[in-house]
């Protein structure tokens, strides 16, 4: 592993512990965004090894995810579609109640442990 890659995988996982505290204090919003960066990160890990390069300065994860050799099952690719679009509506949320009410504690910790899944399946690729 690249110590560029490495340092990615580390702030992807700096990010999920952090998500894991907004969890823990009842902000969901926020835990949905922090899983939302530490899945980018994730990728952009992922996109480090596979090129040697400079990740794209972008934040859309289907994106990252088919510029990346990353191979992910289909649940998990789902994942990262729903997650791509949620971290656009808790990034920009039009409505507080409406982002409430779409993220309740359930979600938001199936999300979560769904995030760590994606990030541990990811690093084993490299590992």
């Amino acid at each position: 592993m690249f110590p560029e890659t490495k340092e990615w995988f580390d702030q992807a996982d700096y990010d999920v512990e952090t998500a894991q505290v907004m969890f823990d204090s009842g902000r969901y919003i926020y835990t949905i965004f922090m899983v939302h960066q530490a899945i980018e990160k994730a990728l952009k890990a992922r996109i480090v090894e596979d090129t040697r390069g400079t990740p794209p300065r972008i934040h859309n994860l289907v994106s990252l995810l088919n510029q990346s050799s990353a191979h992910l099952t289909d649940d998990y690719v789902r994942f990262i579609s729903r997650l791509s679009m949620a971290g656009v509506s808790t990034r920009y949320p039009e409505e507080l109640s409406r982002a409430l009410e779409q993220y309740p504690e359930s979600v938001t910790r199936g999300y979560l442990e769904t995030a760590r899944g994606v990030i541990a399946c990811l690093k084993q690729q490299i590992e």
